[in-house]
């Protein structure tokens, strides 16, 4: 199955010119955070969402800014402790966070992701009352579903199956996890490896009937001043070293959605045009793999 793209706003400048772009590409799902620019990311979202209807939303709960440790301070969501941590997944703020993105957003998000439960003193205990709140507010209608989006989680700390056990637990067959979200890029190429071999949380979410949400393909723009003309030649002869780089992300057995973080119609345009592109041979990602010592 052929990935798609969406717009991811870490990195985002422009969020609502990037929109554009990304609708224009074909685009269907914006990922997004209340901490991503300074914040404001939720608020700057609203009217794009407004303006088109169709776009589906993922968006997380985890980390505290200065104002939303304010915020959440003055509704007796955190604790001083917990608001200094800049990072909170207790059952009491993540219920406090889930709806005061509805208010942002000005819409129900589709998905709502634990965000970096890795963080946590206790991550399975983390996710358990994250799940907990996320449950009940699937329940109520007032998220679609929810799901887990880490950096390095996957690497030891819990795996698919611990996620979808504690899913199970908290909210029983029928739960409301729907998805996860890790990086896969060529410098993040424990994944593919995995997934090569039908193992690893691509291959496990994929198994469970989970969506995958790959962030950061190109390393947050940094990888194709890496990536060697000799590297682009072994993955995809005449591609740019961007495009090379993401279609090695691309050509990931089990990798669903690609979030893209550029606000240039050109960067949207060639991506699309290398997602369109049949997936390299699993020979091809061995023989990368094998180059750079994954």
């Amino acid at each position: 199955m052929t990935p798609d793209l969406a717009l991811g706003t870490y990195r985002c400048r422009d969020i609502p010119q990037a929109a554009v772009h990304a609708v224009a590409c074909g685009a269907s799902w914006i990922d997004t955070a209340p901490n991503y620019h300074h914040g404001r990311a939720q608020t700057r979202l609203q009217p794009v969402l407004v303006g088109n209807p169709g776009l589906r939303v993922s968006t997380k709960v985890g980390f505290l800014t200065p104002d939303i440790a304010t915020a959440a301070s003055d509704a007796g969501a955190v604790t001083p402790t917990e608001a200094a941590s800049g990072h909170c997944l207790t059952h009491r703020y993540v219920a406090w966070q889930s709806r005061r993105n509805v208010a942002e957003l000005g819409r129900a998000p589709d998905i709502v992701f634990v965000h970096n439960p890795e963080r946590a003193d206790r991550p399975h205990d983390a996710i358990t009352s994250a799940f907990t709140a996320l449950e009940a507010e699937a329940r109520a209608g007032r998220i679609g579903g929810y799901g887990v989006a880490t950096w390095t989680g996957f690497d030891g700390t819990f795996s698919v199956a611990d996620v979808l056990d504690i899913a199970t637990c908290r909210g029983g067959p029928g739960h409301h996890l729907v998805a996860i979200q890790l990086p896969v890029s060529l410098v993040m190429l424990k994944p593919v490896a995995h997934a090569l071999e039908c193992t690893g949380p691509l291959a496990e979410a994929t198994a469970a009937g989970l969506d995958t949400f790959i962030s950061a393909p190109l390393h947050g723009g940094e990888l194709p001043a890496l990536v060697t003309a000799e590297l682009a030649r072994l993955i995809a002869p005449g591609a740019t070293s961007a495009e090379a780089a993401l279609r090695v992300t691309a050509s990931t057995p089990g990798v669903n959605q690609i979030l893209l973080g550029s606000g240039h119609a050109q960067h949207w345009e060639a991506a699309h045009r290398v997602l369109a592109l049949p997936s390299l041979p699993d020979k091809t990602l061995h023989e990368v793999i094998d180059v750079l010592g994954a």
